[in-house]
């Protein structure tokens, strides 16, 4: 892991290549939460690049108060969040979208694991969006249920709740597919 507070600093001195090693650093797991959360590959790489551009203007006031990790990955839920309202009306399909596949060297392995990703996107799509994000923040963001109720201003409960009653729809929507 980055020396945040550290790369921070560079980056308020105006150092480029820190904003590039942060952004290095997180990319490929906000790429992930975004895309989860919006079902569309494209509108999530305009969030990601939409979060570190804001990121990068506003770095000089930035007091980091938490982790860099969590302050981005709340920034990239709250845009995913704006696109989602804006584009209700507009949503794409799951299938349309396509299953975002991993690249690796073995051809089987990513045949599987892609399949496997599109049944898990196309269950995830059917949750409610509370329970979505919740979960998605938990796995893929590795966020602790208190992070993620101080993020949704909500009790740790509650959070805990929509975990539970979320993976066990995922299940239940899994097994009968």
């Amino acid at each position: 892991m980055l020396d945040d507070k550290r790369l921070l600093g560079e980056l308020k001195q105006g150092n480029n290549e820190a904003l590039r090693q942060i952004y290095m650093e997180y990319k490929d797991n906000l790429l992930t939460i975004a895309a989860s959360l919006l079902h569309d590959p494209w509108a999530a790489e305009d969030v990601l690049h939409d979060v570190f551009v804001s990121f990068a203007a506003g770095v000089r006031g930035f007091k980091i108060r938490g982790t860099l990790k969590n302050y981005l990955i709340a920034s990239v839920v709250n845009r995913a969040r704006d696109v989602f309202r804006r584009k209700k009306h507009h949503l794409i399909e799951l299938d349309e979208a396509g299953p975002i596949a991993a690249d690796s060297g073995d051809p089987q392995w990513s045949a599987a694991f892609s399949e496997d990703a599109r049944l898990l996107t196309d269950a995830l799509g059917q949750l409610p969006p509370d329970q979505r994000e919740t979960i998605i923040l938990h796995l893929t963001g590795g966020m602790k249920f208190r992070e993620i109720a101080r993020m949704q201003g909500i009790s740790i409960s509650t959070v805990q709740g929509r975990y539970r009653y979320g993976l066990e729809k995922l299940r239940a929507i899994l097994k009968d597919g």
